[in-house]
């Protein structure tokens, strides 16, 4: 026990020298200027929806806004009785002359709802230059410009953003957005800083759409989970870059609940885990604090300085990153909650391949794809 005691307060060394190359990453990150394009090629987004998250309707609204020279958004549901469908109808009715549609169709095309609406929606799509977009994604207002400025560069193949959190008021939004700003996008940079540029995010990527053809189209990940990774890595097989857009995007986090939440990270841990163990597995050094803890449980209270040392530094970065990422200040004590859930959440995640999505639970298989295990799709 003490021996382990030891692996872990050695872990959690190494996680503080961590936290801080993340809060310089990001703080480098944010300080970029923003890419002007060479060229505003026309521009097709897709934004599939499922249900009225809060904040729609300005989410498209920014999107409208942009003042780009050739835009069409086309938003995508299953059903006529989405309560998605009131909101765009009442965005399309305020600005009659913008390039927006609605396509309704409930066509089922594998276990992944998402890739099958967009499948459904594409079809509508005129332009050459497509950026599928989640719908809870606020559109800055450069956002089209960074969306297509890399592809000035001939090797580049997709653009994908980061995102920002911004929470809803209540707990469990908080954790949820404040593992978004203070965990998944400091990892994320990190990843991009030794040398890993495989990351692909859903939020929003952009791509040119003879090259999604070239590479399958998105038949090929319509029962995978993880589709931008999957998408991603098709991507760099085609021998084209990922390039990371220069701002993120903000993301509304609404979390009702704790128990919503961890069934959201869960399914989000469990598909990283499925397609890239070892990874996730030491991503346990991006938890110094829980880390620390163990050591002392495990080994003595001789380790005790080292917890005081990774509390402080890690409410220390948590500031820098609020300060560098414009979000409002959290609570120290809903930042340690939060990385105690996100310890309790990577060790349930390595330890299942089942998920939640949508009322239905599936198997995530070891190469991303979805089993369906109980239920029935509509």
């Amino acid at each position: 026990m003490h021996h382990l005691g030891g692996l872990f307060g050695l872990l959690a060394g190494v996680g503080l020298i961590y936290q801080v190359v993340a809060a310089w990453a990001v703080r480098r990150f944010m300080g970029k200027a923003p890419l002007v394009p060479a060229a505003r090629p026309p521009v097709t987004v897709l934004k599939p929806l499922c249900g009225a998250d809060p904040g729609l309707e300005a989410h498209l609204i920014s999107l409208l806004r942009q003042g780009y020279p050739e835009l069409q958004v086309i938003c995508g549901v299953d059903s006529e009785e989405d309560a998605a469908v009131p909101v765009v109808r009442r965005v399309m009715t305020q600005f009659p002359d913008a390039d927006i549609s609605l396509v309704v169709d409930p066509t089922r095309h594998g276990s992944n709802l998402k890739i099958g609406n967009l499948l459904n929606m594409l079809p509508a799509a005129r332009h050459d230059l497509l950026v599928i977009a989640d719908s809870d994604v606020a559109a800055h207002d450069l956002y089209l410009d960074e969306a297509v400025a890399p592809f000035a560069d001939p090797a580049c193949g997709l653009v994908t953003f980061l995102y920002v959190g911004r929470a809803l008021p209540n707990l469990a939004s908080r954790l949820g957005a404040a593992g978004i700003n203070f965990g998944f996008l400091p990892s994320a940079l990190v990843a991009r800083l030794v040398g890993r540029e495989d990351g692909c995010f859903g939020a929003t990527m952009a791509m040119p759409r003879q090259l999604l053809a070239d590479i399958g189209g998105l038949q090929a990940v319509r029962d995978v989970l993880a589709d931008d990774w999957a998408l991603g890595a098709a991507v760099r097989a085609a021998g084209r870059k990922i390039v990371l857009a220069a701002r993120p995007v903000e993301m509304t986090v609404n979390e009702p609940d704790l128990a919503t939440l961890f069934a959201h990270e869960i399914r989000w841990g469990r598909t990283i885990a499925a397609i890239d163990r070892p990874s996730y597995i030491a991503s346990i050094v991006t938890l110094p604090v829980p880390l620390s803890l163990l050591a002392v449980l495990l080994g003595g209270w001789s380790w005790l300085p080292l917890v005081v040392a990774a509390g402080l530094l890690r409410v220390a970065v948590m500031r820098l990153e609020e300060q560098a990422l414009d979000v409002p200040g959290l609570g120290v004590a809903d930042l340690f909650l939060r990385d105690l859930l996100s310890f309790v959440l990577l060790l349930t995640a390595s330890c299942g391949r089942t998920v939640l999505w949508r009322g239905r639970r599936f198997r995530v298989e070891r190469d991303g794809k979805l089993t369906l295990l109980e239920g029935t799709y509509r």
